[in-house]
């Protein structure tokens, strides 16, 4: 499990170091994600440790919000100030983000004629 610890760290920080090397808008560890995508798609295969090291950090994601909970509580009378902007922003986004789910499901979807793979 270190190694894939390990492993995981050593790629957010290369892509810290690109995003601020290159002062990119991208933060470093969506770069490091991507190129630890990239890797694995060259290697074709992943890993058990890496797996069941990924598996073991998404069944406890929920405590990783606790502190951004807690940044939200710390500002909470700037929600109080601003809640009618952060309201549309989060109904707006999450209606765009159902029609482009949509109309990519669509795209990709086969058409009404043609025959399903069963």
């Amino acid at each position: 499990m270190i190694g894939a610890l390990t492993l995981l760290l050593v790629y957010q920080l290369i892509g810290e170091v690109i995003a601020r090397g290159f002062a990119l808008p991208v933060p470093g560890p969506v770069i490091g994600m991507l190129l630890l995508f990239l890797t694995l798609v060259v290697r074709g295969r992943v890993g058990n440790e890496l797996r069941s090291t990924a598996g073991g950090l998404l069944q406890h994601l929920s405590l990783l919000f606790v502190p951004a909970g807690t940044g939200v509580m710390l500002h909470y009378q700037r929600l109080a100030d601003e809640w009618l902007p952060l309201l549309a922003a989060v109904v707006g986004s999450t209606f765009l983000a159902m029609a482009v789910s949509a109309l990519v499901l669509r795209a990709l979807s086969p058409r009404n004629g043609a025959e399903t793979p069963e």
